[in-house]
C-alpha cells in the first residue's frame, strides 16, 4: 500500500494551493464474501492526518463508506517552504506514510 501527495510545481508565498492525496487501499467494508461464502474481513484507514512543517491542516476518521483507493483533496495558503507529511493507520494495524517537499519559487 502506498500514497501520493500532489501539490503544484513551485508555488510563490502565499499562493492558495490544491493539496491532493491519493492512498492505494483496498478499504474492505466487511460486508463482502469470497466465492467460497467466507467473509471478507473489515480493513478501512481508521486514522489519517496530514502535516505542514509540523502542523495539522487535515485530520480525519474514516469508514466504511469511503471507497477503495481513497482521494481526497483540498486546498491551504503556503507561506514558506517546507514538507507535507501523511501518516494514516488501518484496521489490521498497517501503517503507512508519505511526504513532499513544497519548494516556494522567488516573487
Amino acid at each position: 500500500m502506498g500514497a501520493r501527495i500532489l501539490i503544484p510545481p513551485s508555488p510563490k508565498a502565499g499562493d492558495v494551493i490544491d493539496v491532493r492525496i491519493l492512498i492505494q487501499h483496498p478499504m474492505e467494508t466487511g460486508f463482502r464474501h469470497e466465492l467460497s461464502g467466507a467473509a471478507v474481513p473489515k480493513n478501512v484507514i481508521q486514522h489519517l492526518k496530514l502535516e505542514f512543517n509540523g502542523q495539522v491542516l487535515l485530520e480525519a476518521e474514516l469508514g466504511t463508506g469511503i471507497a477503495a483507493n481513497p482521494f481526497l483533496q483540498f486546498q491551504t495558503p503556503v507561506l514558506e517552504s517546507g514538507w507535507f507529511v501523511l501518516n494514516w493507520v488501518d484496521d489490521l494495524g498497517v501503517k503507512g506514510s508519505e511526504r513532499v517537499l513544497c519548494t516556494l519559487r522567488a516573487a
